[in-house]
């Protein structure tokens, strides 16, 4: 694959205030600061920086891009500057005073012409968004979030979460007011804001946001185009899965134990969590342990359990592998150890169909044409709504709508005509792609391009 190559502006000179209101030169190119990278524990958020970077530079080439990341842990720094060599990185939080605590970041916050928040759940750190804004006067953008009002541990909120449908009808219920006083302000003051899910967007409508453009852009993860074959092929050999062969499956928690990941005191909090975890994990895998019986005993061909996050390692063995019957179990293969998304994307572009009760790996196997079942639990959050707004209902699932026999017979569908099954995935593709031209025309129109 052809790398992909931005360079970035970050500076060693000292700074003064004046630099932060400079235009942009006409000598130069547009500029973009990107905050992104969330997390490394989850190949969703590695992916998100990747997507993003690749459909900026597909669709406006001539932008330099400086990536402001969250975490580089796990691999993904190496990740990222070995796909894109003349990156570079700038680092660094805010001080007291609502600037940033280093000099190369208040150098990138002054050479850039906008700031572009990643995709991620929750608008993730807008309070740096808002101190960009605040400080710098210049544009702030997002790039495919979910704003979910309802979801979730804290007042006013439901920790059960809901279906989608129900998630929809009880965000249109709240008063105009609801949304909190400084996210009101960046999302007033952003010159685009897009939403991974439609849910999101119709609540910040009805909450009255004033940004010119509020409209659906798909999570950034879709626009993700790196594939590890070496790995992936090497891996795949290893553990007798032939191309074709095999579907791949992917468990998950109601709520991510965060404090056991980052090892950190456990909270009131985390006892709702686990309370809540400890109720519904049993019968959620159930479900899909149901299909991959059905699956095994009627092709007599493999199943890989991987992960999205690092924590789901051991609770694929745990809650699929170990309970499944013997003669099943001899069909399965469990991955051992975390990835990456460009190998998980090498594999998954050859599985039969990838089921996922996580929501970021059937849009890596859809990036790659292979169908993808997104599971939904209630509790996390609404940006599953994507699936339905990119087409993709038909691959849809609410956990606790559905069960094992149904995800069977939906699967059977795909196994007896494999061809029209990915030209499904290339459909829904294109329809993505007509979203992620239209989110860089964006970029492109603020930065004066």
């Amino acid at each position: 694959m052809k790398r992909r190559q931005f360079i970035a502006a970050a500076g060693t000179a000292a700074i003064a205030p004046t630099l932060f209101a400079a235009a942009r030169a006409t000598s130069r190119p547009p500029r973009v600061l990107l905050r992104s990278s969330w997390q490394s524990v989850n190949i969703g958020d590695i992916g998100h920086t990747p997507g993003a970077l690749s459909l900026l530079q597909r669709h406006f080439p001539e932008v330099e891009v400086t990536l402001w990341p969250g975490n580089l842990g796990h691999g993904s720094r190496a990740f990222l500057t070995q796909a894109y060599p003349r990156l570079k990185i700038v680092e660094g939080s805010l001080g007291r005073d609502g600037r940033p605590d280093n000099e190369r970041l208040a150098r990138a916050w002054a050479e850039t012409d906008l700031y572009l928040s990643g995709s991620g759940s929750g608008f993730p750190a807008s309070n740096h968004a808002v101190a960009f804004r605040r400080v710098t006067g210049k544009p702030v953008g997002v790039f495919g979030v979910s704003t979910d009002p309802v979801s979730g541990i804290g007042k006013g909120r439901d920790p059960e979460g809901g279906t989608l449908a129900d998630l929809r009808a009880r965000t249109l219920r709240l008063p105009p007011t609801h949304l909190a006083a400084d996210l009101r302000y960046i999302m007033d003051q952003a010159a685009f804001f897009f939403c991974r899910d439609t849910i999101s967007r119709d609540y910040l409508r009805a909450q009255g946001i004033k940004t010119p453009i509020l409209e659906f852009g798909p999570d950034a993860q879709l626009g993700m185009p790196l594939r590890d074959d070496t790995r992936g092929l090497a891996w795949m050999k290893e553990h007798g899965l032939e191309p074709g062969g095999f579907i791949c499956v992917i468990p998950r928690l109601r709520y991510t134990p965060y404090y056991r990941i980052r090892n950190t005191p456990r909270t009131p909090d985390d006892d709702i969590r686990d309370a809540i975890n400890e109720r519904t994990t049993e019968r959620d895998h159930a479900k899909l342990r149901g299909m991959i019986e059905s699956y095994v005993r009627t092709t007599g061909q493999k199943v890989m359990l991987g992960a999205e996050m690092t924590y789901e390692i051991e609770l694929g063995k745990q809650v699929l592998l170990d309970s499944l019957p013997a003669d099943v179990r001899r069909h399965v293969v469990w991955r051992e150890t975390y990835w990456l998304p460009d190998e998980a994307a090498s594999i998954y572009a050859r599985a039969r169909c990838v089921i996922s009760l996580e929501c970021h790996s059937p849009l890596i196997a859809l990036h790659q044409g292979t169908p993808a079942f997104y599971v939904r639990q209630p509790t996390d959050t609404c940006k599953g709504q994507m699936y339905r707004d990119i087409g993709a209902n038909d691959w849809f699932f609410e956990v606790d709508e559905s069960d094992g026999p149904q995800l069977w017979s939906r699967l059977q569908t795909i196994l007896q005509d494999p061809a029209a099954a990915r030209a499904k995935a290339r459909s829904i593709m294109n329809g993505v792609e007509t979203h992620q031209r239209r989110m860089v025309e964006a970029v492109r129109e603020v930065c004066g391009a």
